[in-house]
């Protein structure tokens, strides 16, 4: 049931976002919406004091993030971006402005950033000042639905697990106004809300924050941990690796 009211809230925006062609992509369905407007989106939440004192951002992949990773690394940011699925030993590339020698907008893309930056594990990690998620949908309270995979909220409890998240740390997401809806969407315990949602309309500031403390090993199927090097490394360590 919790996953059914999900995949509904999703085809509602995936509908609406395909009747107005506001994605660039002609088939958004089972995917982040690279929706048209993103760059607004990226200038509006790169205007934020908040965004502005940054120095640590951590991003997700996702073409509809491609312009806050680049505006971040034109601003002086060190970038942390997600390896597609956390599929790499180590899962997060490093991108270093002042190590790049090619401009920001290439550099942030994920293709290239997969050539050109060093991969890096958790451990190796600096705290985090703001968190860039990507979602299919997002309320005012700041409950967010991404694609399904929990990529996104793995990401956050490794961070939140290894210290690199606190109270201070910032979580935003950039989206279409037709990704911002009114209903309620269900919230699990390895869930994320988002403080600040972004828009080509402007900025929205939720009404609820609730975070994990770290992974929830008994919400994982043994088979995504073993999958997931990351997690098959600390699952060890943990003793929580499955028999």
């Amino acid at each position: 049931m919790y996953d059914q009211a999900k995949q509904q809230v999703r085809q509602q925006v995936w509908d609406a976002l395909t009747a107005a062609e506001a994605v660039h992509d002609a088939d958004v369905y089972g995917r982040i919406p690279d929706f048209r407007g993103k760059e607004l989106a990226a200038r509006q939440l790169a205007a934020l004091p908040r965004w502005k004192a940054a120095q640590i951002v951590k991003a997700v992949p996702d073409k509809a993030q491609h312009p806050v990773r680049a505006a971040a690394l034109a601003d002086g940011k060190t970038v942390y971006m997600a390896a597609p699925k956390l599929a790499t030993s180590k899962p997060f590339y490093l991108l270093d402005p002042s190590r790049l020698d090619v401009p920001p907008a290439e550099a942030a893309s994920s293709a290239k950033a997969a050539v050109i930056a060093p991969g890096v594990d958790v451990d190796d990690m600096q705290p985090v000042d703001v968190i860039v998620l990507g979602s299919v949908a997002v309320n005012h309270a700041g409950v967010r639905i991404g694609k399904g995979a929990g990529y996104s909220d793995l990401e956050f409890a490794l961070l939140a697990e290894a210290g690199l998240v606190s109270d201070e740390t910032l979580v935003v997401t950039t989206v279409h106004p037709l990704q911002v809806v009114d209903a309620d969407i269900p919230f699990g315990p390895h869930d994320v809300t988002v403080d600040i949602i972004v828009t080509t309309d402007g900025v929205i500031t939720t009404s609820d924050r609730r975070r994990t403390s770290g992974i929830l090993w008994d919400q994982l199927p043994p088979e995504k941990i073993t999958a997931i090097p990351v997690l098959a490394r600390r699952a060890r360590t943990a003793r929580h690796f499955p028999a």
